[in-house]
């Protein structure tokens, strides 16, 4: 099967103080499936989110490629990426950054407005996934109305409401307790399985992590394949 996401001989430094440059990515190879759950876990600092900027195309590599659906994002212009980011990719991160003045299927529709979709089939396509998520009851609450698991829950009907081919999650539950945290990991997976959707998830929960079809450490720059138990095959 061709993966729908590859990074292939991946680099990314940063000039330190002084002058000095740090490298940050060295060499990093992936390849995600259609429908795969990738779980990438190592300390603070080892470029986990930085990896995932880079393969969202919010930030470029100093060097190697990265390719979605076969398509190398080198080759795309400003604008290209821009539709790709928007009609290609959905983003979960930690702090849901939810637009507080607006109601949880405004918020869920504003991908698709931004896209050029109509307005009704926008909205008839945001409750379609704000009921999937379990919030049809909630859509005309305020993001401030909403609870910390519920606004979660919607900024991922917010990223899927395009039906991207790649969803990156950075720290998703970091912010709910523990019951939340699991529902929210529920739908996340049973929502890419479903919907045949990558999923790349940057994670220090260990329980998320080991439900992924594959953990990988992000350590010295480079991936390594982890088992579920945290030790190298």
């Amino acid at each position: 099967m061709t993966p729908i996401l590859e990074a292939r001989g991946l680099r990314k430094s940063y000039r330190g103080g002084g002058g000095s440059v740090v490298e940050v990515l060295l060499d990093v190879e992936l390849a995600v499936q259609p429908g795969e759950v990738v779980a990438i876990v190592g300390a603070s600092g080892s470029g986990k989110s930085t990896l995932l900027h880079l393969l969202g195309a919010l930030d470029a590599p100093n060097g190697g490629e990265i390719l979605l659906d076969g398509a190398p994002y080198a080759t795309l212009s400003e604008e290209d990426l821009d539709a790709l980011r928007n009609r290609q990719i959905g983003f979960v991160f930690q702090f849901h950054h939810l637009l507080r003045e607006f109601t949880a299927l405004e918020n869920v529709m504003m991908p698709l407005l931004i896209g050029g979709h109509a307005e009704e089939p926008a909205r008839s396509r945001a409750e379609e996934v704000l009921a999937a998520v379990g919030l049809a009851g909630r859509k005309t609450h305020r993001a401030p109305e909403l609870s910390g698991g519920e606004q979660q829950r919607c900024a991922v009907a917010r990223a899927l409401v395009h039906d991207p081919k790649l969803v990156l999650a950075d720290e998703p539950s970091g912010n709910l307790d523990h019951a939340n945290s699991d529902r929210l990991h529920d739908l996340l997976f049973g929502l890419a399985r479903d919907l045949e959707t990558a999923l790349v998830v940057v994670t220090h929960n260990r329980s998320l992590a080991e439900r992924a079809d594959r953990i990988l450490l992000l350590e010295d720059g480079r991936l390594r394949r982890l088992d579920s138990a945290g030790v190298m095959p």
